[in-house]
């Protein structure tokens, strides 16, 4: 997982509430089990005109080129409630977003965000349309900066500050999933492993021999 330091891009507006993890990636776009190949199933419903089809509808604000490129979300309330796929967050990050601003979250979203490398930042809905509109309608040439280092959001002249529970953001910084982050702690795991087989072993005896000892 790449260390997630700061990111600016294209910010595309997406305010309505409680978008799901299946309008997210809807279930039928989930064929395979790899985190690969979900990015053109992202918002299938939504992008595409029909069920199944590929065929775009222009209308759908992602197909739409001035949000060419786009790498920031801005959404409302509740954003990837649903069930607990952690597939939304693949299609996101290989559709090539990177961070959302929301009002609110799903839980299990929001933590399957951090464990990805997705940044999430939650915001209050005043702050959300105030970005909304400093976007506005040249979303090209107001971009979003998000500096997780400082914990600041900017658009043109304006900033806006964010607050990220300490251990997520120590996650995202240092590009550390849940295994990585276990792994910094390698030399106390050593030592207990070391302790535990002095004190107990038996259980750590081949098969063999306990077989033997058994028999004996």
């Amino acid at each position: 997982m790449k260390p997630f330091l700061s990111h600016t891009g294209v910010a595309v507006p997406l305010l309505q509430r409680n978008i799901d993890t299946d309008a997210i990636i809807p279930s039928r776009e989930m064929k395979q089990v790899s985190k690969r190949g979900l990015g053109e199933g992202l918002f299938a419903g939504w992008r595409y005109t029909l069920p199944g089809s590929r065929e775009v509808n222009p209308s759908f604000v992602l197909n739409r080129t001035e949000y060419e490129g786009a790498s920031i979300i801005l959404a409302g309330d509740n954003f990837g409630c649903g069930s607990s796929r952690e597939h939304a967050v693949w299609a996101l990050m290989e559709y090539g977003i990177r961070v959302v601003l929301a009002s609110g979250f799903g839980a299990i979203f929001h933590t399957n965000c951090i464990r990805n490398g997705l940044l999430p930042v939650c915001l209050q809905e005043r702050t959300i349309n105030e970005l909304a509109e400093q976007v506005g309608g040249d979303p090209q040439g107001n971009l979003v900066t998000i500096d997780l280092q400082q914990c600041l959001i900017r658009c043109g002249e304006r900033e806006w500050h964010f607050v990220l529970d300490e251990a997520a953001r120590h996650m995202l910084l240092n590009g550390l999933d849940p295994i990585a982050l276990t792994q910094q702690h390698h030399i106390k795991i050593d030592s207990f492993e070391q302790a535990r087989r002095r004190a107990h072993r038996w259980a750590y005896a081949p098969l063999e021999d306990c077989v033997e000892g058994m028999l004996s």
